[in-house]
């Protein structure tokens, strides 16, 4: 409970109460945080080229599991986007359609079609791994941004 009429300070007054708490090791030691960037265009160049291989890799690999699914799962081969999956799954198989041949169609398309989903993963991230090392400099392969404390 307050009593407004012992308050020695004044109505119109603000009243001057530290904001943060600093710890005493820190006051004599103030330390800087400096984020340093590099905007190098050849750097960012690298980048977006490896970020739209990684992107076309796993949209080739996305489009084969659908695929997969829409076989296992019993879809109507009549249906338009049936056909057009099947159809984008054909162009990006890289010829491995007739590799393996059991004779259930849901086994057949999981070992052709996923088998070339995982090489599309792998030469995305073969590409990208040879781009980046043969493009950036050795300092600028593996970190984006460097954080140092004073």
């Amino acid at each position: 409970m307050t009593y407004p009429d012992r308050d020695p300070r004044p109505a119109d007054r603000p009243v001057n109460r530290p904001t943060e708490y600093i710890p005493p090791t820190e006051a004599a030691y103030p330390s800087r945080e400096e984020v340093v960037e590099r905007t190098d265009g050849r750097v960012r160049t690298v980048r977006v080229v490896c970020a739209v291989i990684d992107l076309l890799c796993w949209l080739f690999a996305i489009v084969l599991a659908i695929h997969i699914f829409l076989v296992i799962g019993g879809a109507n081969p009549a249906n338009g986007f049936a056909q057009l999956i099947d159809s984008w799954s054909a162009a990006v198989s890289l010829g491995l359609r007739d590799l393996f041949t059991p004779a259930d169609p849901g086994v057949r398309t999981l070992f052709n079609d996923g088998l070339a989903a995982l090489l599309w993963l792998v030469i995305g991230a073969v590409l990208t791994n040879i781009i980046s090392r043969i493009a950036l400099p050795a300092g600028e392969r593996r970190t984006w941004y460097r954080r140092t404390v004073r």
